[in-house]
């Protein structure tokens, strides 16, 4: 693949416009001329004119530009920026990942910018907008938020709905992107209507699961419940990729020390009420002598702790065992430490 983000980069906009539109043909680049303004025709149409000769090499680096650019502007409008990053980045490597999302940040429309305005959002406004909303279109807002504001804003909908917009979210990779960016149309005018209000955002199935992670359990229990009836297969699906905190089981030896290391002791004493004995021996057996009988002291002292507190303190401790997943740190199917391919 030619290194089209260094030898594309000395050709203006306008010239890469005209490569493209000859590349394509006469019938293509007539019907994409309709869609430009007549200041963008005269500049394209110009180059276009002066173009006495272009390589097999150029044409192929300009192909492969828009293709990557328009891949970008897929993952932007399905999953938001965030999403967007996180791809671009596993793609293409760090440096061209942020050139690419730079560039399409800077000259896309409102339908995906409007998408970032989220980030600024007063949660209580936004709470108040999305509840007139169409479940279809509070899946795609409540996809662009992170967890925790997702979490927060579903708990707040009609529990009638709650479960239908969750599906809806977990099935938005199947809806077709013009579907997508026409509800990113709408939400961006009424954004603007509520002044200057983006998140990280995912979106699909791992988001749902994420979601239903920060909420409180009964509240994930009785939508998972509803969700499995309706559709058993999506809801085995996002079950097993919600990570609860008994699941830190999986974390071996050398990833629970690292996590152990991260962790205030006190969070870790709270977060430890109520849990497994099995759990508990599975985190003393990362101590030392001394640290475990600490934490055994810190934990029978403790008094009657709320629910509230006790799941607070272990969405802390997930957030951390998550970080050392992103990090390669752990493997939460098994394992820790360098990852190897089978």
């Amino acid at each position: 693949m030619p290194r089209t983000d260094q030898r594309t980069a000395v050709m203006t906009g306008a010239r890469k416009a005209a490569i493209l539109l000859i590349t394509l043909g006469e019938n293509i680049a007539g019907q994409v001329m309709k869609h430009l303004d007549e200041d963008e025709v005269q500049r394209i149409g110009k180059e276009v004119a002066l173009a006495q000769k272009i390589t097999a090499e150029q044409a192929e680096e300009v192909l492969t530009e828009y293709y990557e650019m328009s891949l970008a502007h897929d993952y932007v409008i399905r999953g938001g920026v965030e999403f967007a990053r996180n791809l671009l980045n596993e793609a293409y490597g760090g440096d061209k990942g942020k050139r690419m999302l730079d560039r399409i940040l800077k000259h896309l429309g409102g339908e995906s910018l409007s998408f970032e305005t989220l980030q600024k959002a007063d949660p209580q406004q936004l709470a108040k907008f999305i509840h007139s909303e169409h479940p279809q279109t509070i899946a795609l807002i409540l996809s662009h938020l992170n967890p925790p504001q997702a979490a927060g804003l579903l708990s707040s909908l009609p529990e009638e709905i709650r479960a239908d917009v969750s599906m809806r979210m977990a099935n938005l990779d199947q809806i077709s992107p013009d579907i997508i960016a026409k509800i990113a149309n709408l939400v961006g005018a009424k954004l603007r209507e509520l002044g200057e209000m983006s998140r990280q955002s995912t979106g699909g199935i791992h988001a749902v699961a994420e979601m239903f992670n920060r909420m409180d359990s009964i509240s994930s229990k009785q939508l998972m419940e509803r969700i499995e009836t309706d559709d058993p297969t999506l809801g085995e699906t996002i079950r097993h990729l919600m990570f609860v905190f008994e699941d830190i089981m999986l974390v071996d030896a050398n990833g629970l020390k690292e996590l152990l290391s991260r962790v205030d002791r006190k969070i870790l004493t709270v977060a430890l009420k109520g849990t497994s004995e099995k759990l508990r021996d599975h985190f003393l057996s990362a101590m030392s002598q001394r640290g475990a009988e600490m934490l055994k002291e810190d934990m029978e002292s403790m008094g009657p702790t709320k629910i509230k507190d006790v799941e607070t303190a272990q969405q802390q401790v997930i957030a951390v065992v998550r970080q050392l997943e992103a990090e390669g740190v752990v493997n939460l199917k098994g394992g820790g430490g360098e990852q190897y391919v089978e």
